[in-house]
């Protein structure tokens, strides 16, 4: 991609951004899953729980589908353009909500 889609940016490269992407949309996933998965427990994690009757992956993941349409929100409002691929990715960040508040999905991850 040319730097000069960044001209009216806050960055002047793509250093920061990738390192935002690579935080809160890999690493930041890949621990959510694991957690999904294993149900592992995660002292600092707990702490950004706002639903604590619920295990922190599941609210993580819930966090996930708002960190991928508030990303493509403010990336559109930078570029000052939308494509069809912003519309693909904030219909993942509704798809991800959607599956985390399924009932079954928050029974699943309720604390007992």
């Amino acid at each position: 991609m040319p730097s000069s889609l960044l001209q009216d940016s806050f960055f002047p490269d793509y250093l920061i951004p990738g390192i935002l992407l690579f935080c809160v949309f890999g690493i930041l996933p890949v621990i959510t899953a694991s957690g999904l998965i294993l149900r592992w427990e995660w002292d600092a994690a707990q702490r950004f729980n706002i639903f604590k009757e619920k295990h922190w992956s599941w609210t993580f993941s819930l966090y996930s589908g708002f960190e991928l349409i508030i990303w493509i929100m403010v990336q559109v409002y930078i570029l000052d353009s939308v494509s069809f691929i912003h519309l693909v990715y904030a219909m993942l960040g509704l798809m991800i909500q959607s599956a985390t508040m399924l009932p079954s999905v928050q029974a699943k991850y309720t604390m007992q």
